[in-house]
């Protein structure tokens, strides 16, 4: 049975821990990238990294399709930009920072190698939104945000707007 995670929302400080890599894969594995599946569809997200449900290991989870069947899991990911790479700009949104969305910049190439559920490694070039998303999460996973490339004016006023609207920390 499937069960909703609560997705931690900035600032809390457990989004800034640095994730572990995963050595055991097993049936709690599947379990918890399961269970962060069904909270990323419930919140209407597309991806989702473990650190953002207060488990602090290198998993994502992630789902780009319209129709939203084609969930996909990457553990222990890593990328490295490729050369001839363009900075790419995207309007990103983050299910730890409600209501706020705002245009980064990435690189448009890279080589993503991660391993499955199964522990197989795999790599790939991948393209487009697949690629910020990548980034992205990976970025949570080292404990850093889309807030972390704005002005320190505006990260201070999303703060401000999260700590009254979520009344925590």
């Amino acid at each position: 049975m499937a069960k909703k995670l609560d997705i931690l929302i900035f600032p809390d400080p457990r989004l800034r821990k640095v994730a572990e890599k995963v050595v055991k894969f097993d049936k709690c594995l599947e379990k918890l990238a399961s269970d962060m599946l069904d909270t990323m569809y419930e919140a209407n997200g597309i991806g989702l990294a473990a650190t953002q449900v207060d488990h602090h290991i290198r998993l994502i989870v992630m789902d780009l399709s319209e129709d939203r069947n084609e969930p996909r899991v990457f553990i222990n990911p890593s990328y490295k930009i490729l050369e001839g790479y363009k900075m790419f700009e995207y309007e990103e949104g983050c299910l730890s920072i409600p209501g706020f969305n705002e245009v980064i910049a990435r690189p448009d190439k890279i080589e993503l190698s991660w391993q499955d559920l199964k522990g197989e490694t795999h790599v790939d070039t991948p393209e487009g939104l697949l690629t910020v998303c990548i980034q992205h999460e990976i970025d949570h996973l080292e404990g850093k945000l889309m807030v972390d490339y704005v002005s320190a004016l505006k990260r201070d006023r999303v703060r401000s707007k999260l700590l009254k609207e979520f009344k925590r920390y």
